[in-house]
């Protein structure tokens, strides 16, 4: 199993804040089932800046520390990027690290509560460049719960999603996990990863996904969502699917506005 999406790097970001908990972390990885993880801290977000030097010698750091420690887990540099007007200068610069070392798959976060109105033309100048944006948990982001058609506009433009594996299993409430399940019946949702972190409700649920994720909709979609995670960390191709709108639930009130 493969997660593209944790922050167990100790001390650059909100998640692991040292060695012994990144450690830890990483065997709470490995009995959940995960062999290779793409380390991934936050990156550009207005409050973290990890360069993509530091990020791939930290990670070769953090392999020796697990091979000391016989944790068998092999881990990659990565990077969470938040969309920002310098992105294109930062990987002008070479200080972006992708998921896969093609340069084909950017991990791109949005902020929390918004899609910035500048998106689509930063999706556009990304993809002239040959690359595919993996739009990191955006179950959670609350402006496209509340518009789910931002993301299905940019799911039909080429990009691909990614949700995180607690979402699913309702460990940030019921809303979060009802928007999951219609994201990834309506074929908005390509893989699953961790994004795990060293905070209350953020530890690796992986394996209970993917129980419930076979359960719910078959041993073929949650076979599709492992060798997706494959494709990307090796830059093969993710060939898009036929995907559909979510439609909005009406309100009980609604029944009677004429």
């Amino acid at each position: 199993m493969i997660d593209l999406h944790c922050h167990l790097l100790p001390g650059i970001d909100d998640g692991s804040a040292n060695m012994k908990i990144s450690l830890r972390l990483a065997s709470e990885a490995v009995q959940n089932g995960v062999t290779h993880a793409l380390l991934t801290p936050h990156h550009m977000n207005g409050r973290y800046i990890n360069h993509k030097k530091d990020v791939i010698r930290l990670t070769a750091e953090f392999q020796d520390q697990l091979n000391q420690h016989q944790i068998p887990l092999s881990v990659f540099p990565g990077q969470e990027v938040r969309i920002n007007g310098d992105l294109l200068k930062a990987l002008d610069q070479d200080d972006i690290l992708f998921a896969d070392e093609g340069g084909k798959y950017l991990m791109l976060e949005f902020p929390d509560d918004d899609v910035p109105a500048y998106t689509d033309e930063m999706i556009y100048q990304l993809q002239q460049r040959g690359i595919v944006p993996v739009i990191v948990h955006p179950e959670r982001n609350t402006k496209i719960m509340r518009h789910p058609e931002l993301i299905y506009d940019l799911l039909q433009k080429g990009c691909l999603s990614q949700i995180t594996a607690s979402s699913y299993v309702g460990t940030f409430g019921k809303k979060v996990e009802h928007f999951s399940a219609q994201l990834i019946e309506t074929g908005q949702c390509y893989v699953f990863a961790s994004d795990a972190h060293h905070l209350p409700g953020r530890n690796y649920e992986m394996r209970e996904a993917f129980s419930k994720l076979n359960q719910e909709f078959g041993l073929e979609t949650a076979n599709n969502f492992e060798n997706n995670a494959k494709k990307i960390i090796n830059a093969e191709e993710i060939k898009t699917h036929l995907i559909y709108a979510i439609r909005k639930e009406k309100k009980w009130l609604d029944i009677f506005n004429f």
